[in-house]
């Protein structure tokens, strides 16, 4: 029998169990993946704490894997058995051995795309895709600042930015981190428990500031990100590790310079099946031009899910991470 993790209930690590489950057989429109890989996020985090809630419980935690069709239900033409597909979609459900998911949230891989890479890109890289293409269209010439330029999606935006031709700046929290950004395209990294990161975006920009932050830390970098932009440049927060960004008065946008704010996310910018395929197909294109390198950071047992959680919230991975099935 199939086994899964599963939650009856919010709160930390300890509430993912190792169970068997069954999956059941795909309906009209779906298909049953076997997964080969899957990804490791921080919504994972917000929906086991309750942050974010899940539609109801018990349930599989996860949003992003990567594997071969074994099933396909009726109505489905696009895709059929032994296909090798991945997706970063919702409804979650990814921290299992095999898994139903509607067919239209599914992309065929590239061969030149292993499962592990796709495990490691296809939330991250296609986030990274809106962010750069969509939020605020970077061009050349540009000066970008990342923050967590070390983390799965900050390592994808610094190369995929550098490849653009834009300046990239990423703050990190250690010096490993800060080596680690530097060979993925990070022109300048600052450590943010050490530097005053808006003062050292000041010297580097000469004053100027930054066109865009990208900014997935959230409640104790927002004040200070919008100190770095340059008149009418866009901040960007699309996450927050630190904790939920307080209400804000919009007021202050006008007082620093007109600046625009934006809060997106990727089942928005993915929701329509085009627009899904364009993400994806961008993302295949940019890494197999060699434009963006893609690896896992780390990688543990589908049945350790609640280690690599740990790992996550307690800032000791880089890059992206990853679950194997056993």
């Amino acid at each position: 029998m199939a086994k899964a993790i599963r939650m009856y209930e919010t709160g930390g690590p300890e509430v993912l169990r190792w169970e068997a489950y069954d999956s059941g057989r795909p309906g009209q429109g779906e298909v049953l993946i076997r997964h080969e890989a899957i990804g490791v996020n921080f919504i994972d985090i917000y929906h086991r704490t309750g942050l974010y809630p899940l539609p109801a419980l018990p349930a599989t935690p996860g949003m992003e894997g990567a594997g071969v069709v074994e099933a396909i239900g009726k109505n489905v033409t696009e895709l059929k058995a032994g296909d090798r597909v991945a997706y970063a979609a919702i409804p979650p459900g990814s921290y299992a051995d095999v898994r139903l998911i509607p067919a239209r949230r599914l992309v065929k891989l590239p061969e030149e795309v292993t499962f592990r890479q796709a495990a490691a890109m296809m939330l991250r890289g296609m986030t990274a895709r809106y962010l750069l293409r969509k939020c605020y269209p970077v061009k050349k010439g540009d000066t970008i600042l990342i923050h967590a330029a070390a983390g799965g999606v900050g390592l994808i935006v610094c190369q995929w930015a550098k490849y653009i031709g834009a300046t990239v700046i990423g703050t990190v929290g250690s010096p490993e981190k800060a080596a680690l950004a530097g060979t993925r395209g990070c022109d300048h990294t600052i450590l943010y428990n050490k530097e005053d990161f808006v003062s050292r975006v000041g010297d580097i920009t000469q004053g100027k500031g930054v066109d865009v932050v990208y900014d997935s830390v959230g409640q104790s970098t927002f004040m200070k990100s919008l100190d770095c932009l340059r008149p009418m440049g866009m901040m960007v927060t699309f996450g927050q590790s630190s904790g939920p960004i307080p209400p804000v008065d919009l007021g202050i946008l006008v007082a620093k310079g007109s600046l625009f704010l934006t809060r997106p996310s990727l089942m928005t910018y993915t929701e329509e099946r085009e627009d899904l395929v364009e993400h994806a197909m961008d993302l295949f294109e940019v890494v197999t031009k060699g434009g963006v390198q893609i690896k896992a950071g780390q990688s543990y047992p589908l049945a350790e899910a609640a280690q690599a959680h740990r790992d996550l919230e307690g800032r000791k991975t880089t890059g992206s991470t990853i679950l194997i099935p056993g």
